[in-house]
């Protein structure tokens, strides 16, 4: 299955495991911890229903249920994108090396927030001497995992031959190029603040439906948010732009892009003036 099957054209129905196959043979590495990221929600939403300790007002696990979710996403979509790569690249040593160390920095990451969740404490800003020996080891390793999407973006730019159309191609890669300096800004500033919250209560218990953001002040995981999922929103809407506005036309892509920045810095501005999102659902 092309690159231009996946993404530029509409799916067509067909058998359920030879896509799949054909999905995975795009970055097999990447799909198979993606898959395990969704296999262990499993076994973590188990722990959540029998284990009702409590951190800052929420289950300890529901933190490691989002991270998982979350990454199983981040893996698949770039799975996805791998297809899009330089003919020859994902054999390269550089880059097998360099998928390995990304692999290597995502589990660490989850097996982190999984071992705080089962010792009922902080993963991020635990101020305890092991606490923040851990978040400065993380860190990097974070910046590494999330370096990734400015590889591809470098990649895919330079590779003339994606099958894709101007349009979504130029979505593709500035939604992956942006995706990394996003959140470097948004995530280093919640590093740098030891804390996400601003304002209000410290406590995801009442706060926004599904992700817990702060209603009653500014909290900066919002604009971290969508400062990671750039990487979804712009290719998106390149894609429709495309349907619509034509194939060729790289304009759309390149606004939006400039909006969605606007918007990610609108809502990291808000939080840091101690505004919650969304004001009028709180």
């Amino acid at each position: 299955m092309s690159a231009i099957a996946l993404i530029d054209r509409p799916a067509r129905p067909g058998n359920l495991f030879a896509a799949l196959a054909a999905f995975r043979a795009g970055e097999p590495r990447l799909f198979d911890l993606g898959v395990l990221m969704l296999a262990a929600m499993a076994p973590t939403a188990f722990a959540a229903l029998v284990d009702q300790r409590e951190f800052l007002g929420i289950n300890v696990w529901d933190k490691p249920l989002k991270f998982e979710f979350a990454l199983a996403v981040y893996l698949l979509t770039l799975v996805l994108f791998a297809r899009l790569l330089p003919a020859g690249t994902r054999r390269m040593r550089w880059y097998r090396t360099y998928v390995t160390a990304v692999i290597g920095a995502i589990v660490l990451e989850i097996a982190w927030v999984g071992g705080a969740a089962a010792l009922g404490t902080a993963s991020h800003f635990n101020t305890t001497t092991a606490g923040m020996v851990l978040y400065s080891i993380m860190g990097p390793l974070a910046v590494l995992l999330t370096s990734i999407t400015a590889v591809y973006a470098w990649q895919i730019a330079r590779n003339p031959a994606t099958g894709l159309s101007p349009a979504v191609k130029e979505g593709v890669v500035l939604g992956l190029a942006l995706t990394l300096p996003l959140t470097l800004v948004t995530a280093g500033t919640m590093a740098s603040m030891g804390g996400h919250w601003v304002g209000g209560g410290t406590s995801d218990a009442g706060g926004l439906a599904l992700m817990g953001w702060s209603r009653d002040g500014g909290d900066l995981r919002i604009a971290h948010f969508f400062a990671t999922h750039a990487m979804h929103a712009i290719p998106a809407f390149a894609l429709v732009s495309a349907s619509l506005l034509g194939r060729d036309d790289r304009r759309p892509a390149r606004i939006f892009a400039v909006l969605f920045t606007a918007f990610v810095a609108y809502t990291f501005v808000e939080a840091l003036l101690g505004r919650p999102f969304l004001p009028f659902l709180g």
